[in-house]
């Protein structure tokens, strides 16, 4: 296939699959605080955060790893200040010693931190403030987790990106490369020793906190309660299985994931089921890594229109991605693929994020299942038409009506949703 392409889709995987522990918002508010400490040169007296509506939705509900089970902003940025380590990214916290959980917790009591909503801002907008005497710090953190966009120190600037922030959308990588039929070709084409270490960490990593979800008592159960109801079939295996791993890490297990798209529960719900089948199936290693390499870049495709948090529920796009995968190793074709996206977008495109918490291993399971089933359509070719609701005329033009409704259609609904998260 075309080299551009190719090295494309190499570069797209190693900027998107990286490690991160909890979820990613309150991640990456610790590590904008983290970042903030060391700009000032001291412990701060005081911090601000200041944060687009989507990273409050987003952190206000679930437990922050390594703090002793605590939950929200406040925690968030504190831990960050107190125990955080920049150089680690979003594993920024994964060090945090029990003397630095109990500072955190005095530290919050005391009303260390403050949070306030900052509107006209892209959804992913974290800014830190943080003050002791006379000295100030403030980083900015936008579009991505871990993109520090601006620095300042006693009001001067001292780093700010040299170009312009991308729009919603458009990252550091050409994701503008993706498409379906050149995704497909990837996968079958790929030198394994191009994406092997990145999807076997990704595998290892994702399995992990998966059983740990299983063996632990965290949350709600989903997992383990699926897993009781549908363990007979690998269908409900696989879904309880990608469940299992978003109720451990959604209530305060430390443990890291390989993301997607910025999220762990969209890196795990893409990498669970191709493994539970794969083992099911007897499939081969090389096998398994293709169908991987091909959910992973699916799911990342689907994304990319909609933008990295809204109110359109990214396990959608994750359950669409690992489905596609599993239909890869059934050795189904581009047109199956094509139809098995089509199937599952029309099903579920309409699941609302309504921040992270316990209910969204629930979510995860349900994307699983719509992805199965519209695998299992495909492969009696039976799919939904052009003209019917979003279905566009080919798959590209589907995958972007997606975008459209998540980016644009349910933006109102994203504001709706906070206003009742803060209670307004």
């Amino acid at each position: 296939m075309d080299r551009k392409i190719y090295n494309g889709y190499i570069a797209i995987l190693k900027h998107e699959l990286v490690p991160a522990m909890g979820c990613t918002e309150p991640i990456a508010v610790a590590f904008a605080a983290a970042k903030a400490r060391d700009v000032l040169g001291r412990f701060p007296e005081h911090i601000t955060a200041y944060l687009s509506g989507n990273i409050i939705k987003n952190v206000k509900g679930v437990t922050v790893p390594n703090s002793g089970g605590q939950r929200g902003i406040d925690v968030a940025a504190t831990l960050g200040c107190v125990a955080g380590k920049a150089e680690l990214l979003l594993e920024v916290i994964k060090d945090a010693t029990q003397e630095q959980i109990a500072r955190t917790t005095e530290l919050v009591k005391q009303g260390f931190c403050d949070a306030k909503l900052v509107e006209g801002k892209d959804n992913l907008y974290i800014r830190i403030l943080a003050t002791a005497g006379s000295d100030s710090a403030e980083v900015t953190v936008e579009h991505e987790h871990t993109n520090v966009t601006r620095i300042e120190k006693n009001g001067e600037v001292i780093f700010a990106a040299e170009t312009a922030p991308a729009p919603a959308g458009e990252e550091v990588v050409d994701k503008g490369l993706l498409n379906v039929r050149d995704i497909v070709a990837f996968a079958r084409e790929v030198e394994l020793s191009d994406v092997q270490p990145m999807l076997e960490r990704q595998i290892a990593m994702n399995t992990a906190i998966s059983e740990e979800g299983m063996t632990g008592k965290w949350g709600a159960a989903v997992g383990k309660t699926m897993m009781e109801i549908n363990g007979d079939h690998v269908e409900g295996r696989a879904a309880a299985r990608a469940a299992a791993g978003s109720d451990a890490r959604m209530n305060g297990c430390s443990m890291p994931v390989v993301i997607n798209s910025g999220s762990g529960n969209q890196g795990m719900t893409i990498t669970l089921p191709i493994c539970e089948y794969a083992k099911t199936w007897n499939k081969d290693e090389e096998t398994t890594l293709r169908a991987l390499a091909l959910a992973n870049l699916i799911s990342v495709h689907i994304k990319r229109h909609i933008g990295n948090l809204s109110a359109f529920c990214g396990a959608v796009s994750a359950g669409c991605g690992t489905a596609c995968g599993i239909a890869f190793m059934d050795g189904c074709d581009y047109d199956e693929i094509c139809m098995t996206i089509t199937n599952t977008l029309c099903n579920v495109g309409g699941i609302v994020c309504d921040g992270a918490k316990s209910s969204c291993a629930a979510k995860i399971a349900s994307a699983v299942s719509a992805g199965l089933m519209g695998y299992r359509m495909a492969k009696e070719d039976k799919c939904f038409q052009d003209g019917e609701g979003i279905v566009g005329g080919d798959i590209e033009e589907t995958i972007a009506n997606i975008g459209r409704m998540g980016r644009d259609g349910m933006r109102s609904t994203d504001v709706e949703i906070l206003n009742i998260m803060v209670g307004n």
